[in-house]
């Protein structure tokens, strides 16, 4: 049997471009041979040394940034690392999709769609599992660099060692054969040593089909 190549993949669910992203590695799963593990990183864990250097409007929501993560964090620690990819799918749908938000009734919402306890809402303001949480986020960073958000992906190398990369950022998210040649195009550039970065100005908003 062929071996699945794994694609290690951090995200915070307010994150409108990483939701895209995410839904590309998704359609990729359908027509390549891929093992996708879900991790959180945080917008909030991110900035929290830069608060003063951000318009209060984007302080506030990073203050709001916490609860999903931290939900998140709290329902891998009790129920497995199986749920994360669902339960992010549902607080994708229903924070961007269905355009909720981030809401304390669009999460305890999502934990019913992915069949979890709504109890979990609790840990929306708990910092019991921060230290996860704080170690999910250093261990994308670590593999990333600084000078990033989220999306970030971990694909393995030219050795099979993993390279991680922010992105791919794109919208709409591809689907069949177009996403299989946006993957095969991520190896390609992970198999080249010394390749970093390329980039445009984005002109178009997420499009949530």
């Amino acid at each position: 049997m062929t071996q699945k190549t794994p694609v290690d993949f951090w995200f915070d669910p307010i994150c409108p471009w990483a939701w895209m992203t995410s839904r590309w590695i998704l359609e990729v799963e359908k027509v390549r041979d891929i093992e996708i593990r879900w991790h959180v990183m945080s917008l909030a864990v991110l900035n929290e040394n830069k608060l003063d250097e951000v318009p209060e409007r984007y302080r506030e929501g990073l203050q709001r940034a916490w609860a999903p993560v931290r939900v998140v964090t709290a329902a891998r620690q009790l129920h497995g690392d199986e749920v994360v990819g669902p339960l992010y799918t549902a607080l994708g749908t229903r924070f961007h999709n269905r355009g909720e938000g981030n809401t304390r009734e669009a999460i305890a919402g999502a934990l019913a769609d992915a069949g979890l306890p709504e109890s979990l809402i609790a840990y929306a303001d708990s910092e019991k599992y921060d230290v996860e949480l704080r170690a999910s986020h250093k261990e994308g960073i670590d593999k990333v660099g600084q000078d990033v958000g989220t999306p970030v992906i971990a694909v393995p190398g030219a050795d099979g060692e993993q390279i991680a990369f922010f992105g791919p950022v794109v919208t709409p998210a591809p689907k069949g054969e177009e996403a299989a040649r946006l993957w095969d195009g991520t190896l390609l550039v992970a198999s080249i040593p010394g390749f970093y970065e390329i980039k445009r100005t984005r002109t178009q908003d997420p499009v949530f089909d």
